[in-house]
Order: structure tokens, then sequence, then C-alpha cells
């Protein structure tokens, strides 16, 4: 008899190590950490669950990849980076790209949930925070922000990750970017004059 994971269509996720992070991905986002295990994760990639505990070894080293791949793909996708220097295109680029893959943020938050139940998440749960307030650090040194650059960059984030936690929850999409709208504003008067596009 053949397994499930062995008679299971071509992964939508791709091929790889990848393949199999995109698969926790989306487990998490759908069943909670609870519903992650190796067998859940190798039918929605399409393979055998022994592929996976080969590529990871422990389900907690699956975890912290998953959610090191997830924050990177988030942040690439959202283009964090440029925020300040996008003009008027802010807060669209934010709500198209950030929210397009919305299992990358839901799994987020599924983690630093989970993080509160089990301390030893919250080393992988600071390191997501700090590369999200890297990334955006960067693009506000970069828009022109010379004082207090990782606090103001801290303080937007805390602003987008509120805002995308409220879509998720179902607050309209029109309110989201008028939020978004007015938090690009502020940050705008906080860089300087000469920055408004």
């Amino acid at each position: 008899m053949k397994s499930s994971a062995a008679t299971a269509p071509p992964s939508k996720y791709g091929t790889g190590k990848e393949a199999l992070l995109r698969a926790a991905v989306s487990v998490v986002a759908r069943k909670g950490l609870r519903g992650l295990t190796y067998r859940s994760v190798a039918e929605a990639a399409g393979v055998n669950n022994t592929l996976v505990a080969h590529h990871f070894g422990t389900r907690d080293a699956l975890i912290a990849a998953a959610l090191g791949w997830a924050t990177e793909q988030s942040i690439s996708a959202s283009r964090l980076r440029e925020a300040a220097a996008l003009g008027h295109s802010f807060t669209e680029t934010l709500l198209d790209e950030l929210l397009a893959e919305p299992e990358l943020q839901v799994f987020q938050y599924e983690m630093i949930l989970e993080a509160r139940r089990r301390p030893e998440l919250s080393e992988a749960v600071t390191a997501l925070y700090e590369s999200y307030v890297d990334a955006l650090a960067a693009g506000l040194g970069a828009a022109g922000l010379t004082t207090n650059v990782r606090v103001v960059a801290r303080t937007l984030f805390a602003a987008l990750d509120g805002l995308v936690l409220q879509y998720l929850a179902g607050v309209d999409r029109s309110a989201i970017a008028a939020s978004l709208d007015e938090v690009h504003d502020v940050l705008l008067l906080r860089i300087g004059p000469g920055t408004r596009p």
C-alpha cells in the first residue's frame, strides 16, 4: 500500500527545503502550532515525512527555520527597507505586497502567541521583531532620518504590526489604508522637510 505522501499531487509550494518551509507556514496558519507535525508538513508539501525529519532533525528546528524564513519573506515582500521612500505608494505597496500572502502573517502571530506559552521560542520571536526593526531602520536612515532611528523604526513597526493584525481580524481594508496613510504622513513629518512626494 502506498502512503498518501507518495501518491500526493505535486506540491503547490515548489521543491526542496523551501517547499517544506512554505508547507510548515501553511499548516500553522490553518491549524495552529499544535497542528504542526512532520506528517502534516509532508502531506502539504506532497513528500514523505522522513524528508522533513531529514532536513530539520527536530520539530523545534523546523519551527525556528520556518519563522526565520517567513520573516524574511514578509520583509522582502513588504519592501519595508524602502518604506520611507515609497511616497504615495506606501499604503498600497504595504497592503498589496505585505498582505498578498496572509499565511505568512498568520504564522508569525501564531508563533508570537505560542512564545508566551513556550519560553524557548521567545528568542526566535525577539529575532523576528528585531529583523523588522532592522529593515525599517535601514529604510529610515536611507531616507534621511539621523536621530533615534531605531526608536522611530520600532514605533513605526508597532503601528504596522497592529494594523496588519487588525486587517487579518477582518477590519475593512479602507480603514486600514486610511490608518497607513496617517502613519506615512507622521513618518514624513519625523524625517523632515523635503521628503514629501
